[in-house]
């Protein structure tokens, strides 16, 4: 595995197979004055309008207070921080957003209307409207004077989304698409006054995607959907009766409407994970808190060792999430930059920079979607009985974490798509992947060097990420010869894979962070973040060879079977570390000062 020469910049993926220097990544620390007051921003605005009334935003049976809740939000800039200046947004780099909708993950039923708002409501406009469809609706979606709803999912199209029976037919004279069909699960669809909508022409292969306003006419809808989870936000069914569109507001070209919908996904996904890393932080503090204050055998539940576990585990899970969060969010800024420098247009950069990694998006919705729910159940657990009774906090985010397992594709797809993702670019030439996977499967034949060569800080943790990196070389290269074009049917194999890739990528990024926070405070200041990066790393060689060994032996027979789990035994070498003080003392940490303070 070759490190990355300087100035050469890491491919979305390529961090399988090259090394990743710790200065070339972004780290949450580096997060500037300016960005630190908009998100001091974001949360006054949580603390001050939504907190204080969540029972009344999930009870509430019209849109209006959310709406209204929209209304303020976009008063203070909160809607249009990725809408560029010239249609009267703020203009902010990717990185920005992401921690915009950060610490908006914390505003349970209100960020997932803000998320949709901003996200998969005004984005396809800005990445693939024309001018005059952008200075028409951008302007409005980013003070929050319109709201917008995207609606893609059907009764008989979910995961499948190009399979949708909507129709768009062209009127006579050319100048109105008349849309018939029905649309369900549509956030926001009680208060927007914006549809993105996605519907078949004739006969065509893929969906077309259209602005439609509430204003066109013969849109009607069910009252809210009643859901286990996010009840304060606003879920139709979404009915289209001869709705007339003018067919200037066909967004892009015709059958373009897929190609939309995968890519501002790739948006979606990133943001959701990051919204789970601040929604993980508000319930561990939570979690904390209670903890503290707590008695039971006559002193805090905190002191006990159980409960220090389940705390430390949740700040492990979610620096390590952020870590990854942010290092894919830089790469993606760092992409749009470059390709703005060769002359794309602004909305061009963004999308070629989120298509290029959108296998990093499709990570970290995974792996932040499943820390929100490992804190959200642990916290239940921290309050004991009363994290079952509806009066308490954990009720709430325990329900409506649910639904970020689903949302932006399902992980089971996400998972399917990671390594689909990878095989394919090794398919079309764009990343050597088979040549390292050949050198692997050389190097299980041969015998193991004991030595370490390598000096300078974490070079064994560093040694132990490589041979993980092989690992899932040895485990996929291995599955594609097997079965080759037969493997997309093998979903089982394809989601051990994903999972050992996730591990890989988020271990380093925990382990890179690290590196870099050291080199600006040094050692001695990050103890805690190296117990943290040293807990995860073994959590992540633990998961990781699961994975293998259960995928190995799903194929592989006789000696190929003795042969491939000796290879992963050697590739997933760790020393021991006592991950059980590293919790403690992380808790501790946390404990002394009753809150999450990573």
């Amino acid at each position: 595995m070759s490190a990355v020469a300087e100035n050469e910049a890491l491919k979305g993926g390529e961090f399988l197979i090259k090394e990743t220097q710790a200065q070339d990544i972004f780290i949450p620390e580096e997060f500037n004055e300016e960005q630190q007051m908009i998100a001091d921003t974001c949360r006054d605005f949580l603390k001050t309008e939504v907190h204080p009334i969540l029972d009344k935003i999930d009870k509430a049976e019209t849109p209006e207070l959310m709406s209204s809740l929209m209304d303020k939000a976009g008063e203070l800039g909160l809607l249009g921080t990725a809408v560029p200046e010239e249609y009267e947004g703020f203009g902010m780099n990717f990185n920005t957003s992401m921690l915009v909708a950060e610490v908006l993950g914390a505003g349970y039923s209100f960020s997932v209307a803000q998320s949709a708002h901003t996200g998969i409501g005004t984005l396809p406009i800005l990445y693939y409207g024309n001018e005059d469809q952008k200075q028409k609706y951008l302007p409005k979606l980013a003070s929050g004077e319109w709201k917008a709803a995207y609606c893609l999912t059907e009764p008989d199209s979910g995961s499948d989304a190009n399979s949708g029976k909507t129709k768009a037919e062209l009127t006579a004279d050319g100048k109105h698409y008349k849309i018939n069909g029905q649309k369900m699960w549509i956030t926001n669809g009680g208060f927007a006054d914006v549809f993105i909508v996605f519907a078949k022409i004739e006969d065509d292969k893929n969906l077309t995607a259209f602005i439609v306003e509430k204003d066109f006419g013969g849109i009607t809808m069910n009252e809210p959907e009643h859901k286990m989870g996010i009840k304060g936000s606003d879920t139709r069914q979404v009915f289209f009766n001869d709705c007339m569109v003018p067919s200037e507001n066909m967004l892009s070209d015709r059958g373009m409407g897929f190609k939309i919908a995968v890519n501002i996904l790739n948006v979606g996904r990133i943001k959701l994970g990051v919204a789970a890393v601040g929604g993980s932080k508000g319930v561990a503090t939570q979690a904390v808190n209670y903890a503290n204050e707590r008695k039971q055998f006559g002193i805090s539940i905190g002191r006990f060792g159980a409960i220090k576990h389940k705390l430390g585990e949740m700040a492990t899970r979610i620096w390590v999430c952020e870590s990854a969060c942010y290092r894919a969010g830089q790469n993606i800024d760092d992409l749009i930059e470059k390709l703005k420098a060769e002359g794309k247009s602004d909305a061009s950069a963004k999308l070629k920079a989120l298509e290029q990694f959108a296998i990093e998006c499709a990570i970290m919705k995974v792996h932040g979607s499943e820390v929100l729910d490992y804190v959200v159940d642990e916290g239940v657990q921290v309050y004991g009985g009363m994290g079952y009774s509806a009066d308490a906090p954990m009720d709430r985010a325990y329900r409506d974490s649910r639904i970020n397992r689903i949302f932006e594709g399902t992980n089971e797809i996400n998972r399917l798509l990671i390594v689909d993702m990878l095989l394919k670019r090794a398919m079309k030439g764009e990343m050597d992947l088979m040549g390292p996977a050949g050198e692997v499967a050389k190097e299980i034949m041969s015998i193991p060097s004991f030595g370490n060569d390598d000096e300078g800080l974490f070079s064994a943790e560093k040694k132990v990420l490589k041979n993980l990196k092989k690992a899932v070389l040895m485990v996929a290269g291995a599955a594609v010869q097997k079965f080759m074009m037969k493997l997309s049917h093998e979903q089982e194999i394809l989601m051990n894979c994903a999972d050992m890739i996730i591990e890989v990528y988020t271990a380093e990024s925990a382990l890179l962070r690290l590196e870099k926070l050291i080199g600006i405070k040094g050692e001695e200041a990050m103890s805690l973040q190296k117990d943290m990066m040293m807990i995860n790393l073994h959590n992540a060689v633990a998961k990781a060879t699961a994975a293998g060994r259960e995928a190995i032996q799903s194929f592989a027979e006789g000696d190929e079977l003795r042969v491939m789990l000796m290879g992963l035994k050697r590739f997933t070498k760790i020393e021991p570390f006592n991950t059980k003080d590293a919790r403690r003392r992380v808790a501790d940490a946390m404990l002394e000062e009753s809150k999450y303070v990573f």
